[in-house]
């Protein structure tokens, strides 16, 4: 429940210190804005990205659809081989350093995430830098979006972790514990909401395929930890992408700088099928 709670907590802080976002005035139309008025701007900035993409499924078009049914099918093809994923992350287990097990326990945690976000977020602010404050508004509005709707939906569908020795197909719908707690995973949500948002601020793709991959360790690790199904760690990834996605298009609205002058669009995700194989694909 940390996850939520920390999200909760925010939107309720930021609910209280910030003007409406229909009613505030830009700090970008104000010639030499103070820090306060930033930081009004950027916390109510925050707000609307959340209802943003919340709100985004009532706009979707057929191609959102077809994306949605992406999804369904590639964790449903998943779901099929949970158990064979788990046992070949079981027997190599002991092959993976313990300090990429501690990394990725530790990068995945609330407390961890929000600090680096506020950070980033801070440093923008206080040098004036408003690129990095929209990276920092980013980071900060997608995490708690996919908190919020990951920890809804975890104690909601109530799958029983894999460590529980129950079984795959074993949930309990409000079931309370942690043992029920397995679909979809916080740790690999959160991490790879940061690795999405920070790969958008370079061109290279070298540089960026290392930043994806240092967000992916956490949710293998948490394979690797007994604590997730691969189906949930995949929902999870998938889900952070199109939540950036949304709320990024939000801000193209509300800051004038821009990720290296990219436009909508340059990043994809796809669902490839060869033979027996189904494979999953991010162009960037």
């Amino acid at each position: 429940m940390n996850v939520i709670k920390h999200s909760i907590f925010s939107v309720f802080f930021l609910s209280l210190l910030c003007p409406s976002t229909t009613s505030a005035q830009s700090s970008r139309e104000i010639k030499e804005p103070t820090l306060w008025q930033d930081f009004t701007y950027d916390m109510g900035t925050v707000l609307g990205g959340i209802g943003y993409a919340y709100t985004r499924p009532l706009h979707w078009q057929k191609s959102d659809f077809i994306n949605l049914g992406g999804v369904v099918l590639g964790t449903s093809l998943l779901y099929t081989i949970d158990d064979n994923v788990r046992e070949e992350f079981r027997d190599h287990g002991d092959d993976i350093p313990q300090f990429i097990h501690d990394y990725g326990w530790y990068a995945g945690s609330p407390q961890n995430n929000y600090g680096l976000q506020g950070l980033v977020y801070a440093t923008g602010l206080f040098t004036k830098n408003e690129k990095l404050r929209r990276t920092g508004v980013l980071l900060i509005a997608s995490a708690t979006a996919t908190g919020i709707v990951q920890q809804i939906a975890k104690s909601a569908v109530g799958r029983a972790r894999p460590g529980g020795e129950l079984g795959k197909n074993h949930f309990k719908p409000f079931g309370g514990t942690a043992r029920y707690r397995s679909f979809p995973s916080g740790h690999a949500v959160l991490t790879f909401t940061n690795a999405h948002v920070i790969a958008k601020q370079f061109k290279n793709k070298w540089i960026k395929a290392g930043i994806y991959t240092v967000g992916l360790v956490p949710g293998l690790s948490r394979i690797y930890a007994d604590a997730h199904w691969a189906s949930d760690v995949f929902l999870s990834w998938v889900m952070s992408y199109f939540m950036v996605e949304a709320i990024d298009r939000y801000l193209n609205k509300k800051y004038d700088k821009k990720y290296n002058d990219q436009q909508d669009g340059s990043t994809s995700i796809n669902l490839t099928f060869t033979g027996n194989t189904v494979g999953f694909m991010y162009q960037f």
